[in-house]
């Protein structure tokens, strides 16, 4: 940083090199440290990114926990022959109609496959299942559409860092 602060004069004459080696160099320099910044921010960005996930994960690991009490899972299971019906209309496991259920925004607990078997379920068959009318399930399902867009969106953006960042190691 202080070679790229002194002037071009006075660090040419110092070195003995004329003004333009010394602008290269200088420049070369500015250049390095930009790419050092760039790769400081992209390790934070990062960083933030892997936060996130362990947060994810923890929230789905709370989401498992009440599963493993017996009376969350009687009262799903045990609704009666309407509940054991829906089962086996959707493709969503009881641990999801849980979450879907009882969590007041379920589509930041489920993991982006979950989300993807919530948007593909037809709107009527969900709505049995949880025991709601068919706008709620279908407001539910636009809720899980916008966050599985949400994180598809964050994971190009991370693709295009990494490729952004592979690019610019290559230059000199």
């Amino acid at each position: 940083k202080v070679l790229i602060d002194v002037p071009h004069s006075d660090l040419a004459e110092e070195l003995a090199q004329s003004e333009t080696k010394i602008q290269v160099l200088q420049d070369t320099l500015q250049q390095v440290l930009d790419r050092r910044e760039e790769e400081r921010q992209s390790r934070q960005l990062l960083e933030l990114y892997l936060e996130a996930l362990k947060t994810e994960d923890s929230i789905l690991s709370k989401v498992a926990e009440p599963e493993a009490a017996p009376r969350k899972e009687m009262d799903v299971v045990d609704t009666g022959s309407s509940s054991t019906d829906t089962s086996g209309t959707t493709a969503l496991s009881d641990q999801v109609l849980a979450a879907l259920k009882e969590k007041p925004a379920p589509e930041l607990c489920l993991d982006s496959q979950d989300l993807e078997l919530v948007l593909k379920e037809d709107a009527a068959a969900l709505a049995s299942a949880l025991g709601w009318d068919k706008q709620k399930a279908g407001a539910l399902q636009e809720a899980c559409d916008q966050e599985l867009s949400k994180r598809l969106k964050q994971v190009q953006t991370l693709h295009s860092l990494r490729s952004t960042s592979k690019g610019k190691k290559t230059l000199p």
